[in-house]
């Protein structure tokens, strides 16, 4: 019975494989049999996942083919893909084992044909235009002569040539060059970096920040001139404080650039002299309105002296002006003498008027009518208000006395109390305290003896002991000398 269990079925001695056996297989064959291919078709559906890398389907009128673009594989592409673009991919075709999906691993991206090229480069201009960064009112006025001048371009054309040898013909400038690639995958970023770097730059520092920027490129197709129609340098450009020129291939070429930015120039050269004016015509136009301001000048002055001699001829002579007012001084001074008599004539006339009015009565009247005033006036003044006043004074007089006197006695005798610790001081530190103890000090000829050889040398000797002093000599007398009195005490003056 076993047996027969045991032996394999008639039809089913086919080889069991596992799942990723299979997975593996279906994998291996699909990257042996296609390698690296090239697939053309319509971007699909586009989403960019939270790691970073690109998913979107490749599609046609029939068929969908899943891509997949690594996060490090998408600042390699010349073009990312957008939705409804025309495209021809490039990558290695594999499978995922996990959900039984084959896609394509796309590490390079190209449009398929200038026409998809210019529709994507409409779309986008519609988009920058309808968020207004074409609009005329945010463009910015190019300064008159710039300190400083920003290019980005690629240092090693001839584009960075033609405008230093533009630049030094009209007007030599500081130029400061950022170097970029100016086509190819790596131009927009890098042309995106250099005019925010720009932009970045510290006013007055140790790299100052440039008054204007110029962003140029020779000529060249649209798919070179491609990396200025991105939307990333649109926008860059777009947000630029400092006024931006944009010298994008030749005259006839036009990139997304040039709408954003503050001025269009044809060409490279046509740039530079968009930039600075030409020195040798600013100095001329300078002489010539030097010289035309002197002529308006002189031209004034001589009509102001026209006008001037002019108006004097009009004026009447001086003589004539002074005879009228001199005739009129000389009737004046005629009729003063007869007009003072008449005058003094009058005023004696009214004195004489008055002091027959003025009466001894009506003095008398008026004398005791102000003697009564007086009067009045005195027994309304009363001097009790003033002799409190000088009562208050006196007290507070006094009590300032009292106070004065207290504090001057306080202090003689705080200056008493340091004068005495004073004179106990210097008891302490003098001598005659150490020759209380047993000590003497020798003199000779009033001078200290302080070894044996200075005492050998001389004969006579004075030896101060603390009750006196005792005079010693070759003939062996001594004689003491009494210590002086102390003068009698005559009081402290504190």
């Amino acid at each position: 019975m076993s047996d027969l269990l045991d032996d394999p079925i008639p039809g089913q001695n086919t080889p069991e494989y596992t799942v990723s056996d299979i997975s593996g297989e279906v994998k291996r064959t699909l990257e042996g049999t296609f390698g690296r291919i090239r697939v053309r078709g319509e971007v699909g559906r586009v989403f960019k996942a939270r790691s970073g890398h690109l998913y979107y389907d490749i599609k046609d009128d029939r068929n969908v083919l899943a891509c997949t673009t690594w996060k490090g594989q998408i600042s390699g592409l010349s073009v990312v893909p957008e939705e409804g673009l025309e495209v021809v991919v490039t990558g290695r075709l594999t499978a995922f084992g996990a959900q039984s999906k084959y896609n394509l691993n796309v590490d390079e991206v190209a449009v398929a044909g200038q026409g998809a090229l210019m529709a994507l480069l409409e779309k986008r201009k519609k988009q920058l235009e309808a968020e207004g960064l074409f609009a005329p009112e945010r463009k910015k006025p190019l300064p008159y002569l710039p300190q400083i001048i920003g290019v980005v371009t690629s240092p090693s054309g001839a584009v960075i040539r033609d405008i230093l040898h533009r630049l030094r013909d009209r007007f030599p400038r500081k130029v400061l060059i950022w170097p970029v690639a100016v086509q190819g995958a790596n131009c927009a970023p890098e042309v995106t970096r250099a005019i925010e770097g720009f932009n970045n730059l510290t006013p007055g520092g140790a790299l100052p920040r440039p008054d204007l920027i110029i962003v140029a490129r020779g000529g060249g197709s649209i798919e070179d001139l491609w990396g200025f129609n991105e939307e990333s340098v649109a926008r860059a450009t777009a947000a630029s404080e400092i006024p931006l020129i944009s010298a994008v291939g030749h005259e006839t070429d036009t990139t997304l650039i040039d709408y954003v930015s503050d001025r269009r120039a044809p060409t490279p050269t046509a740039a530079a002299e968009l930039a600075v004016p030409v020195r040798m015509e600013l100095l001329a136009w300078t002489n010539e309105q030097g010289a035309r301001l002197s002529r308006a000048a002189t031209d004034a002055v001589q009509r102001r002296s026209q006008r001037l001699r002019d108006l004097s001829r009009a004026l009447p002579r001086p003589d004539t002006l002074l005879e009228s007012p001199r005739q009129r001084l000389d009737q004046i001074s005629e009729r003063l003498p007869n007009a003072l008599i008449r005058g003094v004539q009058n005023r004696r006339v009214k004195l004489l008027d008055s002091a027959a009015r003025l009466r001894p009565s009506t003095l008398r009247s008026f004398v005791e009518t102000r003697r009564d005033r007086w009067r009045n006036l005195s027994s309304r003044l009363s001097l009790r208000p003033i002799q409190r006043e000088l009562e208050t004074r006196r007290d507070t007089l006094n009590r300032l006395s009292d106070r004065l006197n207290a504090a001057q006695s306080t202090r003689l005798d705080r200056l008493r109390q340091q004068m005495e610790a004073t004179d106990r001081l210097r008891e302490t530190l003098s001598y005659k305290a150490t020759l209380g103890r047993g000590y003497a000090v020798v003199r000779a000829d009033g001078e200290v003896i302080t070894t044996k050889a200075q005492a050998a040398g001389h004969t006579a000797l004075e030896i101060e002991f603390a009750d006196g002093r005792l005079q010693t000599g070759t003939q062996g007398k001594a004689s003491t000398k009494k210590p002086k009195q102390a003068p009698p005490d005559q009081g402290s003056l504190f």
